[in-house]
């Protein structure tokens, strides 16, 4: 998730040693560019411009060098927020499964416990955001 490999940002160009944006660095070894929040609003209209490029990267930014908030494409965030609903689910799905193993009756066959919580054992499961481990 390097969005920038070089010291330079390629929402302003500068580079590290500019002030109005901080190379912030995460706890996994990636770094993220973070843009003063003064700044970020003057780069809302490149920021447009760029997701009608096509050019997705986001605009990360807050104060003190420490990223607070970020500016994604809208359709990427429709995707995050359905991938949110879809975490919510799990929660129901744990209960469901935390009441069933309380219960002192049968079990029942895995296939049909995930039917009652809507799971389709036979889909695929698109795990490409996922890193090798």
């Amino acid at each position: 998730m390097n969005f920038y490999p070089d010291d330079d940002s390629p929402l302003t160009g500068r580079t590290m040693m500019d002030s109005e944006e901080t190379p912030y660095l995460l706890p996994d070894g990636d770094r993220v560019w973070v843009i003063k929040t003064s700044t970020a609003a003057g780069l809302l209209p490149q920021m447009l411009e760029r997701f009608r490029a096509n050019q997705p990267e986001p605009l990360i930014f807050g104060d003190a060098g420490q990223p607070e908030a970020v500016v994604i494409p809208f359709d990427l965030w429709r995707r995050l927020d359905a991938l949110a609903a879809d975490e919510e689910g799990f929660d129901h799905a744990y209960e469901e499964v935390h009441r069933r193993l309380a219960d002192p009756q049968p079990s029942v066959p895995l296939e049909e416990a995930a039917a009652e919580v809507g799971w389709d054992l036979d889909e695929d499961i698109d795990d490409s955001d996922f890193k090798p481990r």
